[in-house]
């Protein structure tokens, strides 16, 4: 019985902390790459890719500035806390994580592209 018990705990344990590093974290919207296609060029939006330079020189989307994840905490000071961010990486891990952090920094509106590149091509 005692055993049952512990087991499960740790079973809610494991999927509590694998739901909070996969779900968006709360205030951020989430669109498709489809949707994404009709908002790009909207000069009151800043759009970032996460991926690394490498990634991004390889393939990007007009319009994309590239911020590295690893890097996005000391370079936020280049992005305006007032105007929408939309975050891109190459399958939506990065972004979601990069999401998490610009909600902490105090960005108000932050959206993340769901599937990344993966999905826009």
């Amino acid at each position: 019985m005692a055993q049952t018990i512990i087991n499960t705990i740790l079973f809610l344990l494991i999927a509590w902390f694998f739901a909070s590093r996969f779900l968006p974290a709360k205030g951020v919207r989430t669109i498709a790459a489809a949707d994404l296609k009709k908002e790009l060029g909207n000069k009151k939006v800043q759009y970032i890719d996460v991926r690394t330079p490498l990634e991004f020189h390889a393939h990007h989307i007009h319009g994309f500035k590239n911020i590295p994840l690893h890097e996005l905490k000391k370079r936020a000071h280049e992005l305006s806390k007032e105007q929408e961010v939309i975050v891109i990486c190459q399958s939506g891990m990065r972004s979601t994580k990069a999401n998490r952090l610009l909600k902490k920094l105090g960005f108000q509106q932050v959206t993340n592209v769901r599937g990344g590149m993966n999905a826009w091509r």
